[in-house]
């Protein structure tokens, strides 16, 4: 049986993906952060690592950049709420085999598990053309000063906002309390010198991060 541990600092969503993979994956540990991932997974080697991409102390290409570049093997599938090119470019440069977004349904992850347990790369569908655009241009991405302000959650929060989301519905796709969504909404205005959520959703709409 495929052997996989869980990074995400959700606990939660954590035992969300626990009950969906059920019996057909065996789960061997979990990790909340970039410390405890490097840790757990020297603890117990498992054959494939669930890697959220937005995490405390640096975020999931922290963890690939400290564990591939000690010489492991394990592999790692990219699980995250983001479906920014930004992201999912990367995570995979960074060595992971595979991104696929968190709506995936409990059947399609653990076959994705079990592919790139075997030694192939899985996206989601909608992600697996930019991926290919971006390793067949020899230009890296260009660097926007604005959006490099920005933390991790920060861009979360702007790319739903973008969307159209509510903020109880950001609130309930990122885990955390409507609150927090609304401090988050206030320092991504105040770093852009914006006034609203309709100036957010141009500016997100004009760098293609919808």
């Amino acid at each position: 049986m495929t052997r996989v541990l869980i990074v995400d600092d959700h606990r939660l969503f954590r035992s969300g993906v626990r009950a969906e993979l059920g019996d057909s994956i065996e789960v061997v540990g979990e990790a909340e952060d970039v410390e405890s991932a490097v840790k757990a997974i020297a603890a117990h080697q498992p054959d494939v690592v669930l890697l959220d991409v937005h995490m405390p102390g640096g975020g999931g290409q922290e963890v690939l950049r400290r564990v591939l570049g000690a010489g492991s093997q394990v592999r790692f599938l990219a699980l995250s709420v983001s479906d920014a090119a930004e992201d999912v470019i990367g995570v995979i440069r960074g060595g992971a085999r595979g991104y696929v977004t968190k709506n995936i349904s409990g059947k399609e992850l653990t076959d994705a598990i079990r592919r790139v347990a075997d030694g192939d790369a899985v996206f989601s569908p909608r992600l697996a053309g930019f991926v290919l655009d971006a390793f067949a241009s020899s230009e890296a991405p260009s660097i926007d000063p604005e959006l490099d302000s920005l933390t991790q959650r920060e861009r979360e929060v702007l790319r739903l906002i973008a969307r159209g989301y509510a903020y109880k519905e950001i609130a309930k796709e990122l885990f955390i309390s409507v609150k927090t969504v609304e401090t988050h909404v206030s320092s991504v205005l105040r770093k852009l010198q914006l006034s609203n959520r309709h100036e957010l959703s141009r500016w997100a709409t004009a760098r293609r991060l919808v």
